[in-house]
């Protein structure tokens, strides 16, 4: 007799929970437990399967490659709370303020370094709201440009190397780390750049949607200027080339980059003399609360895992997924809509954990190259933390913006950037060259 109506209820159950406002993690575990006990009281569930679970947990805890996680994480919670980000970003906003639409323009560029350097999104949309979003409010910006090209811009931490996504996506779909890095590469400047032209068009269209900062708003000129440029961007810059060229040359793995980029943001923050025990202690307590948060949920996810995979769901899910109508296009159609609405709702961890393991078998079969399945869903990720009206980036952005900004008017503006992602998400679809060519070049 099978059972596999028991695993579709199990999902179902999960969900329930989840949508209930469950932890992630503990819906996780306990819809095993209870489903493994039906399994087990109905003869649908051998116990046996448990045996794998402590061989697995203890894999993850020595898995190399999930070091960098915590190392990416303290880089960006240094730069963020020595206040090196906020320096770097007044610093370019100076640099392109005269520019028509310039401090939009800065905006995505630092939205770009600091995606390159943190990986964290939250931390990148409240700093540029905070910082930049009155700047441009009190010049005479469109309210919706200025908060569309906060969130869009601030959220490229999905996408662009050292992204926690690919370090999770690598884990859960089985591609290194630095397959997954070269690949986001240019879909990840891809984005950043058409963020760049549409705030350049509409600024040339509708010049009195984003002015150029008037005279006396630019504080810095000449040597002055000069001095803050060569303290406040080129390290940043310096310490991006060395994480990332790094891994790409194959001098070091994503991991020992991210120590040596760990390292070297608190060199940064001693040389500005922003150092301190406290800003060590609160870098560290933010690491540690993150990569926990992660390793938990990937414990009770491998235990639900197991469970799902004993009462036939991830053979099930194989099946339905393998026998679509349209093959490979079919498969890539639903998986995207899948993770889309999954990531309206959900943190992009939780959706890695829930769905990657139902995915990755059904790709393999249908001969889908990992790495660039692996970045379609990354952009996708991306898009879902934008869109209207529960994109987490959006929430971001309104716990820091001014009164004189309506809800209305943030999800408003993340609107065209959200039409942009889903434009380069068919290009990349349609090009898989644009993934590809450097995991040959650099990957592997």
């Amino acid at each position: 007799m099978s059972y596999e109506w028991l695993a579709i209820a199990m999902f179902a159950g999960f969900f329930v929970l989840l949508m209930s406002g469950y932890p992630v993690a503990f819906s996780f575990a306990g819809t095993a437990f209870i489903f493994g006990a039906i399994g087990l009281a109905l003869g649908a569930f051998n116990l046996d399967l448990l045996r794998a679970l402590p061989n697995r947990w203890f894999g993850t805890m020595s898995d190399f490659t999930l070091l960098a996680i915590p190392f990416f994480i303290f880089l960006g919670a240094v730069l963020e709370k020595s206040g090196l980000a906020e320096e770097l970003l007044e610093t370019i906003g100076i640099l392109l303020g005269p520019l028509r639409g310039g401090i939009a323009l800065a905006v995505v560029l630092v939205g770009t370094l600091l995606a390159a350097t943190t990986g964290v999104v939250a931390a990148t949309v409240i700093a540029m709201g905070m910082i930049t979003l009155p700047v441009m409010l009190r010049y005479g910006y469109d309210k919706e440009l200025a908060t569309g090209v906060i969130t869009a811009s601030g959220t490229l931490a999905q996408m662009i190397p050292p992204s926690l996504v690919l370090v999770v996506l690598s884990d859960q779909i089985g591609v290194s780390v630095g397959d997954l890095f070269a690949g986001a590469l240019i879909p990840g400047l891809m984005l950043s750049g058409s963020y760049a032209l549409y705030c350049l068009a509409i600024a040339y269209i509708k010049p009195n949607y984003a002015p150029a900062l008037p005279l006396e708003a630019r504080s810095l000129r000449g040597m002055a200027l000069a001095r803050k440029v060569m303290r406040a961007l080129v390290p940043p810059i310096v310490l991006i080339l060395v994480v990332l060229g790094s891994i790409f040359l194959g001098i070091a793995t994503p991991t020992e980059a991210g120590g040596v980029g760990a390292v070297g943001a608190l060199l940064l923050a001693a040389a500005n003399r922003r150092f301190s025990w406290k800003l060590l202690r609160d870098a560290s307590d933010s690491t540690l609360r993150t990569t926990a948060l992660v390793i938990i949920i990937l414990f009770c996810s491998t235990l639900f895992s197991l469970v799902f995979d004993g009462l036939g769901g991830t053979d099930l899910i194989t099946r339905l997924l393998t026998s679509l109508p349209g093959g490979t296009v079919a498969f890539m159609i639903v998986s995207n809509i899948v993770v889309f609405l999954l990531g309206i709702f959900l943190e992009f961890v939780e959706i890695c954990f829930i769905v990657m393991p139902l995915f990755v078998p059904a790709a393999t079969l249908l001969g889908i190259d990992l790495a660039w399945f692996a970045v379609v869903m990354a952009i996708n990720l991306q898009t879902a933390f934008i869109s209207p009206p529960v994109g987490f980036s959006l929430f971001y952005l309104q716990s820091v913006a001014p009164k004189e900004v309506k809800t209305i008017q943030i999800h408003r503006g993340a609107i065209p950037f959200m039409v942009i992602q889903l434009i380069i998400l068919v290009v990349v679809m349609i090009f898989p060259q644009t993934v590809t060519w450097l995991v040959v070049k650099w990957g592997g």
